[in-house]
């Protein structure tokens, strides 16, 4: 579903991504008050935004929101994240946080706590519809009950990490075949033929030997993007959320990160194949076909595809597992 959303409206398709991954990490580690509050809320249709990044650290885990007690007895949280997806729009936000210990902490707070406010800053080339942009945390009381021992999550075998990966990786599947899609559309409702090709006696775009080979090229590429989805897919079901040793968890890690890295390089080839083959027309802003470009390079670099290569080769090679317990 996430695939198919994607083929129309990519930022539509990730805004759910930090629900998802909200719910799993509660399906598993959540306590019944926790699930019973915020499940009750989800069935009823309200989403679970996620507020985890943060801008400005040395890397992207060194973290400066806190969650502390204060002399009352109370948790509060302070901090300031960014890439925030579909917390704009939730009913609750999951927070990641240092407690008073400097460990890793998960807590959900409504997205209307007072000393909670979500900015429209997100400023991105693609993606926009996303709004991902800056979450505020000032002196926000949180329920103790809230609250989730967050390192704990990953420091076993799971398939949390590479769930949340295979809905970005349906992301870039479903732009690189709304792409396409919008190439084989142009093709053959409005593109005419080269100067080169009318020179060869080629009287339309239909019968352009580089065209049909470039655009066969690309569609077997999709195609193949959407198997190695799939596959990667149906290996995460018979894997299961939480896997029996990290050896299993690396399987289906892998399985996703490859699936990943080639549909995330597929989707950036399609959004400029898209011109190459339909030619300067098509890069008039009425049509609007830059987008596709903009929305895969924006999201293609979410994580880099190259260490999803490197540690395939590693496991391949040498049997190293990836780092993690298995996940990437």
């Amino acid at each position: 579903m996430i695939r198919v959303l994607a083929s129309v409206d990519p930022a539509i398709a990730q805004i759910p991504q930090g629900h998802f991954l909200v719910v799993d990490i509660l399906a598993v580690w959540g306590g019944p008050a926790i699930r019973t509050r915020v499940f009750a809320d989800a069935l009823a249709g309200r989403r679970i935004g996620s507020a985890l990044a943060e801008r400005g650290g040395r890397h992207a885990q060194d973290l400066t929101t806190r969650l502390r007690m204060g002399g009352n007895g109370e948790l509060r949280l302070n901090g300031r994240k960014y890439y925030c997806t579909g917390a704009l729009t939730a009913a609750w936000v999951a927070v990641s946080a240092l407690d008073d210990e400097d460990r890793l902490r998960l807590a959900l707070v409504p997205r209307d706590a007072a000393g909670s406010a979500v900015d429209t800053d997100w400023s991105a080339m693609g993606q926009r519809a996303t709004i991902s942009g800056t979450t505020t945390l000032e002196a926000v009381v949180v329920d103790p009950e809230l609250v989730l021992d967050y390192a704990t999550a990953y420091s076993v075998p799971q398939q949390l990490g590479a769930r949340a990966q295979l809905v970005h990786t349906a992301i870039e599947t479903g732009i690189a075949r709304g792409t396409v899609d919008d190439t084989r559309a142009y093709l053959r409702e409005r593109a005419r033929p080269s100067s080169e090709a009318i020179r060869a006696g080629v009287e339309s775009v239909a019968g352009d030997p580089h065209v049909l080979h470039r655009y066969g090229r690309l569609s077997v590429r999709v195609r193949a993007a959407e198997t190695l989805l799939a596959d990667a897919a149906q290996l995460l079901e018979q894997v299961g959320l939480v896997p029996p040793d990290a050896t299993a968890a690396a399987t289906g890690s892998l399985a996703v990160a490859a699936a990943k890295a080639f549909a995330s390089e597929v989707a950036v080839e399609a959004g400029s194949e898209l011109f190459a083959l339909c030619g300067t027309s098509a890069t008039d802003e009425r049509w609007n076909l830059h987008r596709h470009w903009r929305n895969a390079r924006t999201h293609s670099v979410h994580d880099p595809v190259d260490w999803k290569y490197h540690h395939l080769g590693a496991y391949e090679i040498g049997d190293v597992l990836p780092p993690n317990h298995g996940q990437l």
